[in-house]
């Protein structure tokens, strides 16, 4: 089955992560656009003739060359089930969508032309219920489906595709340098014009409502989780003063709109729909993943089990061990593992969490023997496989960690974080053509493709002459050399 999903992770600062809402706008001078959109809002649409594709792997491209990164497969597998709950009721004419992970504290997300839909880190340290952290995410669904972001753009009559795509270089760059030379670089009157497209107006925000009310429903989550996910909102932004949160810049959120969705919310059965415990999971990962340091983490997480109730124990339990594991107490983390192994057999999330203490406690061949199992019940599982290869790595098992590798490659392409420890593996193993290979592909996702027909022309000199690699070799240098010839014109 084809992987919707690709995983991004880390990046910006809290300034500038909305700025990011508007990456997709527009195509980046270099990459080819040679499949039509539909116009919107009448004829001469602004985007009309411009690929949504090649924006959007663009955008991936300029975040992925500049962003720091977490590389966390439990939160990628996370949010992945939760948007495959989500878009089959979501009315996307294009379902093929990239996960962006940005590690930043602040309350944000967005999903954008190009199928990029994003989360921030810090949504799961304000959203306290998976109908709430739902909620934002089928209301960015909602906005992407109805096409606002094009029908903002088709508003800007003087804005050509040429002009926005020079502001897109400077966005980024202010994103990921946490600073204001990006900015500086694009002209005053079109960053205005630009950051007027990234505010939503009240029938946008009132359309993405109604429409990620009824994806809610569908798909089996609490619509109320949207007001209330409003309310906590409202709340931070009570609790900011002068500082807008960064959501609500793009997003903006009155009272009266907070009425009219707990109101239309209230409309749909009311089935008190119980949720799931892997979201406290994941949200308890981020609170240790964001702590001041990670002693004051366990001090939390200790001082939360002696006063929280039994409901939400383990999940408690669970971030109390994470949290020992960064603090380098790997006994205690394992004890509270085996625990919770104990009562809930074959999980792969404590699995996985309990293979990444021992590995870290230099216990390399407890981990594999935990692990394979695992991955033999799960065939192809990411967060056990990518365990699995990290501890063969570890073990100094190069050709072990590389099959592995290889096949989460096929699998996740676009992640480029594995085609490095693809290309570790390798040379671990002496497959000096794997290394060429991975490396690669690696420079196409980063966008040099220059760099990658290096490392395939290197390939391409050790492979005997007929070899079957060798001839895939030769179908990838083509590939790309076409590639850059259509980028230089």
């Amino acid at each position: 089955m084809k992987h919707l999903f690709k995983l991004f992770a880390k990046s910006p600062s809290p300034t500038a992560v909305a700025l990011s809402a508007a990456l997709a706008l527009s195509p980046v001078a270099g990459y080819p656009q040679d499949r039509d959109l539909p116009d919107i809002g009448g004829s001469g649409g602004l985007i009309a003739g411009q690929k949504e594709d090649s924006i959007g792997e663009q955008v991936m491209v300029s975040l992925r060359r500049s962003a720091p990164r977490i590389q966390d497969p439990l939160v990628f597998n996370y949010l992945t089930n939760i948007l495959y709950q989500l878009v089959p009721s979501a009315p996307l004419e294009d379902r093929d969508l990239q996960l962006v992970i940005i590690d930043d504290p602040a309350l944000n997300a967005f999903a954008v032309p190009g199928g990029i839909v994003g989360v921030n880190g810090g949504l799961f340290l304000k959203a306290t219920s998976e109908h709430q952290f739902a909620s934002v995410l089928a209301h960015e669904l909602a906005h992407l489906s109805q096409r606002h972001f094009a029908r903002r753009m088709q508003q800007q009559e003087t804005t050509t595709p040429l002009t926005v795509a020079g502001m897109i270089a400077g966005i980024i760059l202010s994103a990921v340098t946490q600073s204001d030379i990006g900015i500086a670089a694009i002209a005053g009157t079109q960053a205005l014009t630009m950051q007027n497209m990234l505010a939503y107006s009240r029938a946008h925000e009132k359309e993405a409502d109604r429409v990620g009310l009824d994806i809610l429903a569908s798909s089996g989550m609490d619509p109320r989780g949207m007001p209330e996910m409003f309310e906590i909102m409202m709340r931070e932004n009570r609790l900011q003063g002068n500082r807008v949160p960064e959501y609500l810049s793009t997003h903006p959120l009155t009272q009266s709109r907070v009425a009219d969705t707990r109101s239309r919310a209230e409309q749909y059965p009311d089935e008190h729909i119980r949720e799931g415990q892997e979201y406290h999971l994941m949200r308890n990962r981020f609170q240790v993943h964001y702590a001041r340091s990670p002693q004051v983490a366990v001090d939390t997480f200790e001082a939360y089990l002696e006063r929280e109730d039994a409901v939400r124990s383990e999940a408690i339990q669970y971030g109390l061990a994470v949290a020992y594991q960064q603090n380098g107490q790997y006994e205690k983390a394992q004890n509270i593992l085996e625990q919770l192994l104990d009562s809930n057999p074959g999980r792969i999330t404590f699995q996985v969490t309990l293979a990444d203490v021992l590995i870290s406690a230099q216990r390399h061949e407890e981990a594999k023997r935990l692990l394979q199992p695992a991955l033999d019940r799960n065939p192809g599982n990411y967060p056990v496989s990518y365990a699995l290869a990290k501890a063969e790595i570890e073990a100094g098992n190069g050709a072990a960690a590389a099959r592995l590798l290889r096949d989460l490659t096929r699998d996740y392409p676009g992640h480029e974080h594995l085609w490095l420890r693809l290309a570790e593996a390798e040379g671990m193993a002496r497959n000096i053509v794997g290394v060429h290979r991975a490396r690669a592909e690696y420079y196409v996702l980063m966008g040099d493709l220059e760099s990658a027909r290096r490392q395939l022309r290197q390939a391409q000199e050790i492979l005997p002459a007929g070899s079957t690699e060798r001839q895939v070799v030769n179908e990838r240098l083509g590939d790309l050399t076409r590639r850059i010839q259509t980028q230089n014109g």
